[in-house]
C-alpha cells in the first residue's frame, strides 16, 4: 500500500511540475487559415503542443525558452515520396551487387537526418531493399535521429518491370523472383504480395503501374499492371488498413490506377486531360515529384553519370513533369507534396515548394499539400500537420515570411519533432 502511494505521489508530482519548452515566436503561419500571428509562444509539453499564448510567457526555472523572435513559424513538413536508403551516383547501379544490407542501412542513417534537419518530420518512404523497415523502427526507438517514417517496404511491380530488382543483371542471377520479393503476374500474386508486405512490417502499398525512369529496362511509360490485378492490390491493402500509392509515368498505367482504387499517383508525367479529370472524379491526389524530374534530367546530360538506357529516358520524361503539374493543378487535380528524393539529394526537399510555385501554384498552397493534405492522407490528421493544441510537437522555422519568399523554405533554421529540438539558430 506505501509503495502504491508513493508511486500515486510521484506521478502526480512529474504532471504538475513537467518540464516544459517555451518557443518564443515571431511570427506563426496558420497554415489553413493562411494568416500571420506575431508575437506567440507555443509551450510544449512532453511531445505535445500544451498551447499558443499571445505574447512571450516565461517559463519555470526547470522550463526551457527557445528565442525564435526573428522566425516565422510553421508545422513540420511531410514529404511523401521519398527513398531515404540511398542517393543517385554514378556508382548507384554497381553498389547493387557490392553494398550488403548493413552498408545500406548505415549510409541510411545519414540521409534520415539530412531530410530531418531540411525540416521534414515525416516522410513517406515508397520502395527500398526492406532496410527502410528496420530505419523506420530505430528512429522510433531514439538510436537513429531522423524523420518520423510510414513505409512500404519494397515496392510491387511486374516481371520485367520498373520493381523487379533484377532488371539488367545477367541471365543466371536474374532467376524468376515472386510475390515474396514485391514481383507479381497474377490478381493471386498481387494479393500475397500485399500480404507479405504487411507481414515484413510495411505501412503503405506502392506499386510501379508504369515503367519508369531510373530502372534498367528500356520503356519508362508503358503500362505494367492489368486492372485486375491492381484492384486485388487495393482491396487487399485495404482489408490490411494501408493506403496505397502508384508509381506512373504514362496515361494509360494511371487510369488503370485511378480505376482501381489506387490514392495517389505518383510523378504523373505523361498524365492527359481525361485523366486528370478521372483523378478529380475519383479524388486521387497527384504527388508531382518536380524535383525528381529535374534531377534526372541533369544527370542524363552527364556522359557516364547514368546507363544509356536510363539516361535516354530521363532526357524524355525529365523536364515534362512541371509543365503537367501546372496543367493538372490548375484543372484542379487534388496535389499532395512529394520529391521522390534519393532521385533528387535528400535535404534538398525544400526545393519542391519553388519548383511548384514556379509552376504557378501560390506558397500557401504549396505549404498546404506538405502538412494539411498529407496528414489527412495518413491518417493523422487530428495530430500532425498544424499548430494547434494537443496536436504533436513537431515544429519548424525559417528566416523569412515564406508567403513573400518561397527559398526561404529551402534553409530550414529550427527543427523540433516530438517536443525534442534536433536544430536550433
Amino acid at each position: 500500500m506505501k509503495a502504491f502511494f508513493f508511486f500515486f505521489i510521484t506521478l502526480v508530482t512529474t504532471s504538475l511540475f513537467a518540464q516544459q519548452t517555451y518557443l518564443h515566436c515571431g511570427a506563426i503561419l496558420n497554415v489553413e487559415t493562411g494568416k500571420i500571428s506575431n508575437e506567440q509562444t507555443i509551450v510544449v509539453e512532453n511531445n505535445k503542443i500544451k498551447s499558443i499564448e499571445n505574447g512571450y510567457k516565461t517559463g519555470g526555472a526547470n522550463d526551457t525558452e527557445v528565442d525564435l523572435k526573428n522566425k516565422t513559424i510553421l508545422p513540420g513538413f511531410i514529404d511523401m515520396h521519398v527513398h531515404i536508403e540511398g542517393e543517385s551516383s554514378p556508382s548507384r547501379y554497381l553498389e547493387r551487387f557490392t553494398a550488403n544490407d548493413v552498408d545500406v542501412a548505415f549510409q541510411s542513417t545519414v540521409y534520415a537526418e539530412k531530410t530531418l534537419m531540411a525540416g521534414f518530420t515525416t516522410v513517406r518512404d515508397l520502395g527500398g531493399s526492406g532496410v527502410n523497415i528496420a530505419l523506420r523502427n530505430a528512429i522510433n526507438k531514439g538510436v537513429v535521429i531522423g524523420p518520423r517514417i510510414f513505409t512500404a517496404g519494397k515496392a510491387i511491380g511486374t516481371t520485367g518491370g520498373h520493381a523487379d530488382p533484377t532488371n539488367g543483371m545477367r541471365k543466371e542471377y536474374m532467376g524468376d523472383p515472386g510475390p515474396k520479393e514485391g514481383v507479381v503476374n497474377s490478381p493471386e500474386d498481387a494479393k500475397k504480395a500485399v500480404r507479405q508486405r504487411y507481414k515484413n512490417g510495411a505501412d503503405c502499398i506502392k506499386i510501379t503501374a508504369t515503367g519508369g525512369v531510373m530502372s534498367v529496362a528500356k520503356n519508362g511509360q508503358n503500362p505494367q499492371f492489368t486492372l485486375e490485378e491492381i484492384k486485388a492490390i487495393v482491396e487487399t491493402a485495404k482489408d490490411y488498413g494501408m493506403l496505397t500509392a502508384a508509381h506512373a509515368h504514362g496515361d494509360e498505367g494511371m487510369r488503370r490506377a485511378i480505376l482501381a482504387g489506387i490514392k495517389t499517383i505518383e510523378h504523373g508525367t505523361l498524365m492527359k486531360e481525361p485523366t486528370m479529370d478521372l483523378m478529380i472524379e475519383h479524388n486521387t491526389y497527384l504527388v508531382p515529384t518536380i524535383s525528381a524530374g529535374k534531377a534526372a534530367a541533369k544527370m542524363a546530360d552527364i556522359p557516364g553519370y547514368l546507363p544509356p538506357v536510363v539516361a535516354k529516358k530521363a532526357k524524355e520524361i525529365g523536364p515534362v513533369s512541371e509543365k503537367n503539374f501546372e496543367k493538372a493543378y490548375k484543372k484542379g487535380v487534388p496535389i499532395a507534396f512529394g520529391t521522390d528524393a534519393g532521385v533528387s539529394p535528400h535535404g534538398d526537399n525544400g526545393k519542391e515548394f519553388t519548383y511548384m510555385h514556379e509552376a504557378g501554384m501560390p506558397v500557401l498552397d504549396a505549404i498546404r499539400s506538405a502538412t494539411i493534405t498529407n496528414a489527412n492522407l495518413l491518417g493523422m490528421g487530428s495530430e500532425l500537420g498544424q499548430l494547434k493544441e494537443g496536436f504533436i510537437a513537431d515544429i519548424v522555422a525559417v528566416n523569412e515570411n515564406p508567403l513573400k519568399n518561397v527559398k526561404t523554405l529551402e534553409k530550414v533554421v529550427f527543427v523540433m519533432k516530438e517536443g525534442k529540438v534536433y536544430k536550433n539558430p
